[in-house]
């Protein structure tokens, strides 16, 4: 049987691939675009891997916060590496003379021994060695990133103060080789001499700094077992450890987030695609109609020409899938340097096995999911359609075992993309979401076919000829309506929610956080300065709010005595050190939403409130015990209460909330926002110098211009993928127009034979396809825009907006993309003479 079958498709398979152009165009794409945006994730994460070393700055790296390291751990340091680096990395005002007026602008300031950097090289501009650079003459000198230098008007040879000391300007900070660590701040990089910050006042107790140890290590050097020696022997320190395994963690989660959302964006583009792939398949066994027939006549048992037809589209699949992986793998080896030049870290282009076969396997369920159901109706054609004009296949649902297969194909699809892209739980929704959208597109073609027939016998379009065909058209059996919306549908879905995602945080970012965020954040303010500063800044006329707050760091290291990374798993808060603070009185009741403040006057065990929500997600509960390490010294509390934190209005909020008996006594500054109109922050900013160069001001809205600025980043990864989703829903509506141009040829004949005129045709072929894209555009609008309310709402905990234009230019796209492909077949039709495509009864 298999022989037989092969036989009958090769032959039937000479005649070329005709019929198959829309199939593998489809394919193709979708597959493409998988491969191309894995092989790019790939060869990122491969870059991390092989570079980790120089982007981490060392083989491994040891972080302390708020102190240095003690000699003990330096001493295990030197044991263990052949070289060790210390620096120190925290914020500062960089305040210095430019034409003739005080300017100041905030910077990632980092305090760098003689060893750094241990791997790699510092770029500089003029190219003058490192040391030369930072030497001290009759300054220490300084190198800046040449943003803060622009922003504050200065030139090499300038004099920067930090602190209570000055700095020569030297060179401009062109490349500095760790900076895809993780070590990234709220402003430009500054680097100096370590040195030379002992006389600047910046490292008094209680600032916030790190203090960081790049260690490089021997060859061979096992590092998994040194870090649970390191993490051993320092385990209540709160010293926190990175290797060159994963030198860049942050950001390599990042780029694998991004990269597995915009691979469900591609999902979303196969299963447009498969949406031609299925009309493809249905176009091409209906012109074998009279084959099959035939075959039937023959003797030819169903089981012989379901494996007939499934052995040529499954030779199509394969010659699909190969285009699409080479395609996938060509074009970000094409697009390497681009790429390269765009990104911060060193990315290993090449032919990447693995996203390929991720792409493949995608592809291939793909195929079969949409191919199947038209496959299966083959063996529902009989003999007699070769004596009468049988149109087509049947229409009835296949049989059981096929429907049974499809959905278990389904399911391995979606099962598929929830384990690949490594967060399950969104690939779960967004397979959730893509199958609504199309039943939903579905339904909606359904509507439109109704809603058609009945326009087109009502007197609403009596007298307007062209509009009332291409309203029989559309409702006729057999249009295009379903493929149209369909295709076209769920990618404008696609970008009609990122359109109005991306409105409505641009509007939360530019309208909202202004009239409730602060104007300034000021931290490292000393003991002996906060009471000076809050009188001034409450009689300032300009101010409008002011608050202020103790203000530590520490590490969560145990929770309920034992080790925090058992109890909270990856959770964000026991990653890295954290902000804490003490507080005497009760905030507001509403603020407590279990357990009870302590008394204002407390001196019994260190007691804590800890973030409500927060708490709930690591499952911390009233009574349990939190173990932070602050400065080196371990205090265990006991939750005593739970507490509604709002981080959403840009100011003052901490994770941990202790008793103040809990902290009596250690080195601590405070930090504090000052609420003010714009115009007033420049001046505010002067006269806050006056209280000491230590103190350090964040402008809040230039924080928000990196959200926007991250945000619109992602806004347009996730528009190309939507591109890519409407290109191939483009082709799809080509494919339907394509294989309906027999139909608008007999169309044109018969009413050119009443009396109408081209132009008059070619009016109803446009009206049909305007209607057609102008319909799948609202429905996409509608569909997109409760995607866009729900993430806004529920992911983005903002309110949501309608934004009408964006939805406007989705349906004027939506219409002008049908209308384009449908002029495309519908002129050479109306070319055509009435009697020659009469005579041929097509």
């Amino acid at each position: 049987m298999i022989r037989t079958a092969f036989r009958i498709a090769a032959r039937d398979l000479r005649g070329g691939l005709r019929g198959f152009r829309v199939f593998l165009a489809c394919l193709t794409l979708g597959v493409a675009a998988i491969a191309a945006v894995g092989s790019v994730r790939q060869a990122v994460q491969t870059g991390l891997e092989q570079e980790g070393a120089v982007i981490l700055g060392g083989d491994a790296e040891v972080t302390f916060t708020f102190r240095m390291a003690d000699e003990s751990e330096v001493a295990w340091m030197r044991q263990v590496a052949g070289a060790v680096s210390e620096t120190v990395d925290f914020r500062s005002m960089a305040v210095a003379e430019a034409a003739g007026e005080t300017v100041r602008g905030l910077t990632q300031l980092r305090g760098i021994d003689a060893r750094y950097p241990l791997y790699g090289s510092v770029g500089l501009d003029p190219a003058i060695p490192l040391e030369d650079a930072l030497a001290t003459t009759d300054r220490p000198g300084a190198v800046m990133h040449p943003t803060l230098i622009a922003q504050m008007g200065l030139e090499i040879g300038d004099t920067v103060r930090f602190g209570a000391q000055d700095f020569e300007l030297r060179a401009a900070l062109t490349h500095e080789p760790d900076m895809a660590g993780g070590n990234f701040g709220p402003g430009p990089r500054t680097l100096v001499r370590l040195d030379a910050l002992n006389g600047s006042g910046l490292l008094a107790p209680g600032t916030l700094f790190n203090s960081q140890y790049r260690l490089a290590l021997p060859d061979g050097t096992d590092l998994a077992a040194l870090e649970a020696e390191a993490r051993t022997r320092f385990a209540e320190t709160g010293m926190r450890w990175k290797d060159a395994r994963n030198a860049a963690p942050a950001l390599g989660r990042f780029v694998e987030r991004i990269g597995a959302f915009l691979v469900l964006v591609g999902l979303a583009g196969l299963a447009v695609g498969g949406v031609g792939i299925s009309a493809a398949v249905r176009s091409y066994l209906s012109g074998k109609t009279e084959t099959i027939a035939t075959l039937k006549t023959l003797g030819a048992e169903r089981r012989t020409l379901f494996a007939v037809y499934f052995l040529q589209i499954g030779a199509m699949s394969v010659l699909g899938l190969a285009l699409g992986l080479v395609l996938g793998a060509v074009l970000p080896l094409g697009l390497a340097p681009l790429i390269a030049g765009a990104l911060p870290i060193p990315a290993d282009f090449g032919v990447h096995p693995g996203p390929l076969l991720e792409a493949a396997l995608y592809g291939a369920l793909t195929a079969l999911i949409f191919t199947l159901w038209p496959l299966a109706r083959v063996e529902q054609v009989r003999a007699a359609a070769l004596y009468r004009e049988a149109a087509g296949l049947a229409r009835r649902w296949p049989r059981w075992p096929f429907v049974l297969v499809t959905a278990g194909l389904v399911a391995g699809l979606v099962g598929l993309s929830a384990w690949l892209s490594g967060i399950p739980r969104l690939a779960l929704w967004s397979a959730a979401a893509i199958a609504t959208a199309l039943v939903i597109l579905s339904l909606a073609a359904l509507l439109v076919r109704f809603a058609a027939r009945r326009l087109a016998r009502s007197r609403l379009v009596r007298g307007r000829s062209a509009l009332r065909l291409a309203l029989g058209a559309i409702g006729a059996p057999g249009s295009e309506a379903a493929s149209t919306i369909l295709s076209l549908g769920l990618g404008l879905s696609v970008l009609a929610a990122v359109g109005q995602i991306d409105t409505n945080l641009r509007a939360a970012i530019s309208r909202d956080l202004p009239e409730v965020a602060p104007a300034y954040f000021f931290v490292d303010i000393q003991p002996d300065q906060i009471g000076p500063f809050l009188d001034a800044m409450r009689t300032d006329p300009d101010v409008t709010r002011v608050e202020s707050a103790p203000m530590l760091r520490g590490v969560i290291t145990r929770i309920n005595d034992r080790p925090a990374a058992e109890v909270a798993g990856e959770h964000w808060v026991i990653r890295g050190d954290r902000g804490l603070t003490y507080q005497a009185e009760a905030p507001p009741p509403r603020e407590i939403t279990a357990g009870t403040w302590w008394e204002a006057e407390h001196a019994g065990p260190p007691q804590m409130a800890f973030a409500a929500e927060e708490a709930q997600e690591i499952g911390i509960e009233l009574g349990d015990t939190v173990t932070v390490t602050v400065l080196g010294r371990q205090i265990t509390a006991t939750v005593a209460a739970l507490r509604e934190v709002d981080f959403s209005n840009a100011g003052i909020g901490f994770i941990m909330t202790l008793s103040p008996d809990a902290l009596q006594g250690a080195p601590h500054t405070h930090i504090a926002t000052v609420y003010a109109p714009a115009g007033a922050e420049g001046r505010i900013l002067r006269d806050v110098a006056g209280f000491g160069s230590n103190i350090t001001a964040i402008r809040v809205r230039d924080a928000i211009d990196q959200v926007a600025s991250a945000l619109s980043g992602i806004a347009a990864a996730t528009s190309w993928g939507a591109a890519a989703t409407l290109l191939t829903g483009f082709m799809v509506l080509i494919g339907a127009a394509a294989s309906g141009e027999g139909a608008r040829r007999f169309e044109a004949a018969v009413l050119k034979t009443l009396g109408a005129s081209r132009a008059r045709i070619l009016t109803s072929f446009m009206l049909r396809a305007a209607i057609l894209g102008a319909a799948a555009g609202l429905v996409a609008v509608a569909a997109g825009g409760l995607a866009g309310w729900a993430v806004t709402h529920f992911v983005m905990e903002t309110d949501f907006t309608f934004h009408l234009a964006s939805a406007l230019a989705i349906v004027v796209g939506g219409a002008l993309a049908t209308l384009l492909a449908g002029l495309a077949f519908a002129l050479r039709p109306l070319a055509e003479r009435p009697a020659k495509t009469l005579r041929n009864g097509n």
